[in-house]
């Protein structure tokens, strides 16, 4: 395999392509959650931009043809999207940093155990209301 070039798995995850209604929140609090992950920028233009990690790249788009201006992670649709975060460790310092990106907890009352008492996770929503869910690698809960 060449520079820049990945193993591909059949029936993986290519992209997905988010639509916002505003680009410039969006990519403030995508852009410093997924850069904090790993990805890297990958494209750029007037009403997108794109982070790639491996094979897969993920869009955030304020497309012209947009029905409304509000996102429901409640509704039918997308929920969230949940990613590897590292150790638990790495889960507690992105919580912890992520307000100054426009991110906010949910489920304070039951962090870090959200998700059931063996796992590990936090859940962020952004001004958006989006939702990003980072799972640490060790469910030990400490």
């Amino acid at each position: 395999m060449g520079p820049g070039r990945y193993a591909l798995t059949v029936g993986g995850l290519h992209h997905v392509e988010v639509w916002v209604p505003d680009l410039s929140a969006a990519t403030r609090s995508w852009g410093w959650l997924l850069g904090e992950l790993g990805w890297t920028p990958h494209q750029d233009w007037p009403a997108g931009r794109s982070w790639r990690l491996g094979g897969t790249y993920l869009v955030l788009e304020q497309s012209p043809a947009l029905s409304g201006a509000v996102h429901d992670r409640l509704a039918p649709g997308l929920n969230h999207l949940a990613f590897h975060a590292g150790p638990p460790a790495a889960v507690d310092r992105l919580v912890a940093a992520a307000p100054a990106y426009g991110w906010s907890l949910l489920f304070p009352d039951r962090h870090p155990h959200a998700g059931g008492p063996d796992t590990y996770a936090a859940y962020l929503t952004d001004n958006q209301g989006y939702e990003a869910e980072l799972v640490a690698d060790d469910n030990s809960g400490r």
